[in-house]
């Protein structure tokens, strides 16, 4: 079915949605010393920020909301297993994601966070038994970034392989935030193809080399810590994990910190300040244990207080389909040709006025309902948008032509005139005129096909030396869209 689909020119992709563990594993819970706080110069970048006024969703299993050390954290959030406001733990992972992130810190109780002024958005994507679908992550993502998430954590295996999730986090993105998801706990490399949609973070210890059980590949964006992490457990307890799933939300902590040091910062100069800071660890530049590097908070905060916007250049974009002055009827395929210096975030598609759709991935194409317009010509424009709010625009005029076209077109051969005698070479010309549009135009002479064009025009050479003397039949015939006929003929003498 998913083979199926993606070869219908209306559908944009197809893939299974596939059910998905989280990416953590259990440590010592008597782990008492937040070791990577002070490897990324957390308390250094708290000079600068603590995210305050940035809410990051947490899709999970959900957040025990009455934790000590998450109490005052929340905002309201969703549950998509349910369908209801409830966002209570079902399973304990998502309340030990929310503690890396943004738990209560400097209370005198529990643990420190990446991000304590940030808020958590509690988004259950979860079934019971704590696995999830992309399905539902693209729903809780979609969610998040409609009620006010600028940034989303989703710590859950292969994740950075789903179109779907994508997808979804490319919605957020242009809404000005960042998706980040955990690389997976395979130890294996993974060939999930890199994105621009969602930064993918492997884990490191604390030693800065990359965890046995960390998955890695051209995918991975950037590194952070993630083995005995020590975080908030439902229930108001407290434990070291490990995992890629709490590298993940660490570094979301960190993407927290640079928006409250600067608003004004898009998606992509977030992300490219927090790789540029990256403290470079194995094979010189991004590879695939680490990325760009381990995070360095101080530096990446730092960075981000003191820039101005990177990217000023706008995207270009162009029309691939529907051709210049096209008839078009009924449901219509419409292709759009966009590129940017850095990276287009969606590309729109008005028709008269009226937006017809949204695409947020390549390539854009939309299927354009022409019978809820009126016949006649339309203005089709597009926008392409990039990641820190540039756009270029381009347009193009088709006809539209729905109502039922019963009038033929009109054929007209202007040389040679009815009667004539003809000799040696003879230039025949002809014509086409039609109220909707031609399908073709085809010369017969003496009943034998000798020029087919799609155009509206015809010149043929006919060499009358090759055929006998006496009359001869030339004749044109026309063909609409709508497969309505015209034909002229006149006869000649040689």
């Amino acid at each position: 079915m998913a083979a199926l689909l993606a070869h219908n020119p209306h559908v944009a992709f197809a893939e299974l949605d596939m059910v998905v563990r989280p990416a953590a594993t259990a440590d010592d819970p008597y782990f008492s010393s937040a070791w990577h706080l002070q490897k990324l110069n957390i308390p250094s970048a708290w000079d600068v920020a603590n995210g305050t006024g940035v809410v990051v969703a947490v899709l999970d299993s959900g957040v025990d909301g009455g934790h000590p050390d998450l109490v005052n954290q929340m905002v309201p959030g969703w549950n998509f297993y349910d369908n209801n406001a409830n966002t209570s733990d079902v399973n304990g992972h998502g309340t030990q994601v929310a503690g890396a992130v943004a738990a209560s810190t400097n209370n005198s109780i529990g643990v420190s966070a990446v991000a304590p002024g940030a808020k958590i958005m509690p988004v259950r994507i979860s079934l019971p038994d704590g696995t999830a679908y992309y399905s539902t992550m693209a729903s809780g993502l979609t969610w998040a970034a409609n009620n006010g998430a600028k940034v989303a954590n989703i710590s859950y295996q292969s994740v950075s392989g789903s179109s779907t999730v994508a997808n979804a986090a490319l919605y957020l993105k242009n809404k000005g935030g960042v998706t980040v998801v955990a690389a997976g706990n395979t130890g294996v490399e993974q060939t999930f193809a890199p994105t621009d949609a969602m930064l993918s973070v492997s884990a490191t210890d604390a030693s800065d080399n990359k965890a046995s059980w960390s998955s890695f590949g051209s995918y991975v964006d950037i590194a952070a810590p993630g083995v005995g992490i020590l975080s908030t457990t439902a229930g108001g307890g407290y434990a070291a994990v490990s995992g890629t799933s709490f590298s993940s939300p660490i570094t979301a902590g960190v993407v927290a910190l640079m928006m409250n040091a600067n608003a004004a910062l898009s998606p992509t100069d977030i992300e490219q300040l927090l790789f540029g800071t990256a403290t470079d660890l194995g094979d010189p530049g991004k590879d695939k244990l680490y990325g760009n590097g381990r995070v360095n908070a101080s530096a990446a905060v730092q960075a981000a207080a003191s820039a101005t916007a990177l990217d000023i250049t706008s995207p270009t974009t162009s029309f691939g389909s529907p051709a210049l002055g096209s008839v078009v009827r009924g449901v219509t395929n419409i292709s759009i040709n966009a590129s940017d210096d850095v990276s287009v975030a969606r590309v729109e598609l008005w028709a008269n006025g009226t937006l017809v759709g949204t695409d947020y991935s390549a390539p854009y194409e939309f299927s354009w309902d022409t019978t809820q317009v009126p016949d006649g010509g339309a203005n089709l424009y597009a926008y392409a948008f990039d990641t820190s709010g540039n756009y270029g625009s381009s347009a193009r005029s088709v006809t539209v032509s729905n109502a039922a076209d019963t009038q033929p077109p009109t054929v007209v051969i202007s040389n040679p005139n009815n009667g004539t005698a003809v000799s040696g070479t003879v230039t025949i010309n002809g014509q086409g005129i039609d109220n909707v549009g031609l399908d073709s135009l085809t010369l017969f002479v003496d009943g034998k096909a000798v020029l087919s064009t799609a155009g509206t025009t015809l010149t043929y050479k006919w060499n009358t030396r090759k055929v006998a003397a006496g009359g001869h039949l030339i004749e044109l015939v026309a063909v609409d869209s709508s497969g309505n006929v015209g034909r002229q003929a006149v006869t000649v003498s040689r």
